[in-house]
Parts: C-alpha cells; structure tokens; sequence
C-alpha cells in the first residue's frame, strides 16, 4: 500500500537561480533516481505548471511536489543507547556515536539511529517520507559523531528540510587535520559523485550536469606540528562535503584514509565531529542551537599530538 502526499515549498533569495531538481532534491532528501521519475511523470510543478528539471527558480516561486510513499515498517530498535540532547514538542537531537549509521539502509535492518528513535518516539515514523528513517531531517557519515536533528510530526519535518535547503540552519563541525592550512577561509567548489568511485566524491568539472553546489568556511582553533584542529561551518549539505573540502585544499581529515588522510590506528575512525546544529524552530522561528561534547576518543586523539580540548581562549 502506499499514499501520496503534495509538499509546496517556497523559493527564497538564497536558493533563486538554482535548478529545481537539486532544490527539491536538497529539501526533501531524494535520490537523483527518484528525482528523475518524478520529474518524468510530472509530479513536479513551479507556479502550479509541470517542471523540467533544469528549469531555474526565482525568487518567491511556489515548487509543489507530489510524492508517493510506501508504508514501509519502520523497526524499532530498544538496545540502541540513544543519547537526546534537547527535546520539544516538534523537534528532536540526538547525540550520533560513532559507527552506527544515521537509518537503515536495507528493509528490516536495525542498529542505526532512526530505529532508536522509533522505539522511544513511536509517532516520528510518521513525520518523515519514508517511515524507516525516523523523522530524521539530514545525516551524517557513519563515522562522524554529534548532532542529528529528528522532527516528530511531518510539519516540523517538511520545515527543517525546507530551512537546510534555504541555508537557514548554521551547521559546525570539528575536525582534525594535517598539511599546510592557513588560519581561515572559504572553500566553494561544488562536487559530485566520483565516476568510478561511487563511494567517494570529486569536485565537479564547469557545467557538470550532476554538480552540487558546496561551501565551507573553516577556521583553525589550535596548532601543534602540522596537526590543525579546525572548525568547519558549511552552508550546503553534500555527501562528504568538509571530507572532501578539506583534503582539497591539502589538510584531509586524520584518519581519513578514502581522501588521503594520515593514518590513526589508535582512534580507528576519522576525526570530525558535528559540534553544533542551529535550526529556527518550525513553530516558534526562534533559533534552537544544540551542542554535542567531544567524544573521549576524539579528546584522547587530540592529546595524542599536543592538543587539548576544550580550546584554550
């Protein structure tokens, strides 16, 4: 069985000029395939006409999409030791350890976030597209730890998703780094999927197709030897972004093996952190910042090479 829902999404000056299909894709966290066949059978429309999905919005624009979603079982899972870090009527954050993935992947599959938000926050299933995903509102790499964001009715989702794509959420993250890297700055280059590396990242060549915007601006908190402890606030949303932003202006992530990163047998992970999450609330628009401590792996990892947390200053 399955129901459709229509969600109508407005077009602000951050997102004006941008193709719709990555607007869309980006707010409602869609696959590129899914994205295709609604396009397709056009499910999507600008202004209430159908859209092509290299159609560029304007600013004020209505987007409406009409989405078919499954009644798909959400799992719950009881042994997850989930961590909430703030809680309301209308939103949820969860502290991430590290190693477990955001949701399932696979039908039935238990262990990740999503499944331990079920089983203490039944009605989440409900707030998200797809049930299984326990009304979380973004993800994180499975071996980043720190802050998620969970809605508990579909309203509050549909209103983060649209905040994250209108670049209204301030999201930071804390990583560890070796190379050459200068006090701050801006990162933008946009990235896609690697051609014969599906699991990695690339920046896009000019006019690519299947380019996605990204920017990062990064700022070093502490020195020791080549060892940079940085923090990272990035204004888009992509699939590895600070990993793949990092290692290409030449400091990737310690541990981080798939873009070069010096080795960490110790820590047995990569070293980023997601440090705080600021979204405006979906009822009252006042900002809600949620922070997330410093797991002791990470501080131990720190101490390792000289440095110390928290950051003197």
């Amino acid at each position: 069985m399955s129901t459709t829902t229509t969600h109508t999404l407005t077009v602000d000056a951050a997102k004006a000029g941008q193709r719709v299909d990555l607007f869309v894709g980006e707010a409602l966290g869609l696959s590129r395939a899914r994205m295709k066949r609604l396009f397709e059978e056009g499910q999507v429309r600008v202004d209430g006409r159908p859209a092509k999905k290299g159609l560029t919005i304007t600013e004020g624009q209505k987007v409406s999409v009409t989405v078919e979603e499954s009644t798909r079982e959400a799992v719950p899972d009881t042994d997850f030791p989930l961590v909430v870090l703030h809680e309301d009527a209308a939103l949820l954050f969860v502290d991430k350890p590290a190693g477990r993935p955001s949701h399932p992947l696979q039908p039935g599959e238990t262990g990740t976030v999503a499944n331990a938000l079920v089983a203490r926050y039944p009605e989440v299933a409900q707030a998200s597209q797809d049930p299984r995903e326990g009304g979380l509102c973004h993800r994180l790499d499975v071996e980043t730890s720190g802050v998620l964001a969970a809605a508990r009715t579909r309203e509050a989702w549909t209103a983060v998703r649209e905040a994250f794509s209108n670049r209204a959420v301030d999201k930071r993250y804390v990583a560890l780094v070796t190379g050459p890297l200068a006090d701050e700055g801006e990162v933008e280059v946009p990235l896609r999927h690697h051609p014969r590396h599906p699991d990695r990242v690339e920046p896009a060549p000019y006019g690519a197709e299947d380019a996605r915007e990204a920017l990062s601006h990064f700022r070093v908190l502490a020195r020791s030897g080549d060892y940079s402890l940085v923090e990272v606030k990035i204004l888009t949303g992509v699939l590895h972004q600070v990993r793949a932003h990092l290692a290409g202006v030449g400091a990737p992530l310690v541990g981080d093996a798939l873009y070069g990163g010096r080795e960490a047998p110790e820590l047995g992970r990569f070293f980023l952190h997601a440090r705080s999450l600021t979204v405006p609330h979906p009822v009252t628009k006042e900002p809600v910042k949620v922070e997330s401590p410093l797991p002791p792996d990470l501080v131990a990892e720190l101490g390792r090479h000289g440095l110390s947390w928290p950051v003197a200053g």
